[in-house]
């Protein structure tokens, strides 16, 4: 089973930003639960794959951002 992205170029960067939120505030309050779901999410932004999506059926990536991530 090959699993290609769904996460789309402004999703990234939505999910980078919250996500180094999360894990910079989990950080400085010493909420490491936090810590865990920031990083989680910033991961799935580098990866360019979410888990979440693939049960829900929803894809944020373009036809043009799959072809370039496939290659």
């Amino acid at each position: 089973m090959k699993l290609y992205p769904n996460v789309g170029k402004t999703d990234k960067i939505i999910r980078s930003i919250i996500g180094g939120l999360l894990t910079g505030a989990g950080i400085y309050y010493s909420y490491w639960v936090l810590v865990g779901i920031g990083v989680l999410i910033a991961l799935s932004a580098v990866i360019g794959r979410c888990g979440l999506y693939y049960l829900l059926g929803v894809n944020t990536c373009t036809l043009e951002e799959r072809k370039e991530s496939s290659s």
